[in-house]
């Protein structure tokens, strides 16, 4: 079997290069992370004033605190009234990728909004979701199928391009990132009030990964280190600083993951989730969504999409990737890697990067050196193992807080069996939190760390890993029987 050669060095970048524009918004940076290498454009040229417009007055409450378009159900007979077909003057901007992601934005908030529509006022009275509207008329599917490849986006909402980390604004640039500077751009309920839910339900997103330019820090400086032709004790220490860099930041992701409680009420959330479903396995779009004028050679296809979520997200699978975590070969792990496709471009490269670094280098070999009996293993190889067990817990806890989140707001507030994504709401997340808390308990006992040798701190992190074991198993078995799922 031959070596696993060594791809060139990813270009992460430092200088974000905020106003170029002929770049993706989305590049990995170490000092803005996942997030758009610049501050989000916030309102469009002139000649999509029919857009800004209908955006404006869609919100189920508006900026001026009136009801939109969709608290009435008139969204839909406004997009067919108003809009024309604006794809020549999304070509005209086919350069400036910047504002091209603003267009993607905004015209999958158009869109999604359309399609969901209907849904909206079934749950407003009560009823099931019912069906959705299957096609997307020309006037939103050209321009929007035009704007997502240009900015190699999927023509349908996102995480990364426009539900989230794309709709935010600074009420004080000298302030930056801080939650309470950060206000939504576009909302679909009453996302425009910065105490509403959804915008504490979209801002927490984008307050969790403003701290990932220090995460991605740390994963390049980690295999940096190891990839150096540097003394095995120099070498080390460099390795186990880029781990420590690591840790603090997911320490900081998932502090501010935890204040989604504070600031989005898990009642509130499934009023504004109607609207960011997927076509892709929802009952809402049995025979998914034909793209009006956008032909598959030369017929009307049905497309279908999987919808916003914080499954997309970058941050997690890069620490999979790095940690080397393997996933259950299980249909909910295809899932998983159906979503890969769903992130911004420079993202996915940068993730196969590492996951490729990873094996080329055996990094986890190296961090853990488990040939070394655990009474011999030098200082800083202790410490590396202590750090490796203690970033594997970060992703632990990480994941855990999305089950709890998933738990109080979606399975305790509705009977609808799948999420936005089109995954199955009760297997799917303990699919791989249980990959993570195996892993460790793995590593544990390969490292020696039975024998007390990690310290306390580790023996800690492993009793609570036992507990939340034991736990999840009889929280997943009860949603399971209660909802006649299978396991």
């Amino acid at each position: 079997m031959g070596s696993i050669s060594a791809p060139a060095p990813f270009a992460v970048l430092t200088d974000t290069q905020p106003d170029n524009t002929s770049l993706p918004a989305f590049m990995v940076s170490t000092s803005r992370g996942f997030l758009p290498r610049m501050e989000p454009v916030v309102e469009l040229p002139p000649a999509f004033a029919a857009v800004e417009s209908l955006l404006n007055r869609m919100p189920v409450k508006t900026l001026s605190g009136e009801p939109g378009l969709l608290a009435t159900g008139q969204f839909g007979d406004a997009v067919l009234a108003e809009l024309e077909d604006l794809t020549e003057a999304v070509e005209s901007y086919k350069d400036d990728l910047v504002l091209q992601n603003a267009l993607y934005r905004d015209y999958s908030f158009l869109a999604s909004a359309y399609l969901l529509e209907p849904c909206h006022m079934r749950f407003l009275k009560g009823e099931g979701y019912g069906l959705a509207r299957d096609r997307l008329p020309a006037v939103l599917a050209r321009p929007i199928a035009r704007s997502a490849e240009l900015c190699g986006f999927k023509p349908f909402m996102e995480y990364a391009g426009s539900y989230a980390l794309f709709n935010y604004k600074l009420v004080d640039p000298a302030r930056g990132l801080a939650y309470d500077n950060l206000r939504l751009i576009r909302a679909f309920e009453h996302g425009l009030d910065p105490a509403s839910s959804e915008a504490g339900f979209v801002l927490t997103h984008v307050a969790m990964v403003s701290h990932s330019g220090a995460l991605v820090g740390g994963v390049v400086d980690a295999l940096a280190a190891v990839n150096a032709a540097a003394s095995a004790p120099a070498q080390r220490v460099a390795f186990n600083a880029g781990l420590r860099s690591i840790l603090g930041a997911l320490r900081k992701v998932n502090g501010a993951m935890e204040g989604m409680w504070d600031v989005s009420k898990p009642r509130s959330y499934t009023s504004f989730r109607t609207f960011i479903f997927g076509i892709t396995s929802q009952s809402m779009f049995p025979h998914g969504v034909v793209y009006e004028g956008v032909t598959d050679g030369g017929t009307d296809k049905p497309q279908s999409f999987r919808g916003e979520s914080g499954a997309n997200d970058s941050m997690i699978p890069l620490m999979d990737n790095f940690l080397g975590i393997a996933m259950p070969n299980t249909p909910l792990t295809a899932i998983l890697k159906d979503f890969r496709s769903y992130r911004p471009g420079n993202h996915r490269e940068f993730l196969e990067w590492v996951a490729h670094e990873q094996a080329r280098l055996g990094l986890r070999a190296h961090a853990l050196r488990a040939a070394v009996a655990p009474a011999d293993a030098d200082a800083d190889t202790l410490e590396s193992r202590r750090l490796w067990l203690q970033v594997q817990n970060q992703v632990r806890d990480f994941r855990w807080r999305h089950w709890c989140f998933a738990r109080e707001y979606i399975l305790k507030q509705t009977a609808h069996p799948t999420a936005t994504g089109g995954s199955p709401i009760v297997t799917w997340l303990p699919n791989q939190l249980l990959a993570v808390m195996d892993d460790m308990l793995q590593m544990h006992k390969l490292v020696g760390g039975s024998a007390g040798r990690l310290g306390t701190e580790c023996e800690d992190i492993m009793e609570q890993v036992a507990r939340q074991r034991d736990t999840l198993d009889k929280e997943v078995a009860k949603y399971c029987a209660e909802r006649g799922v299978t396991r």
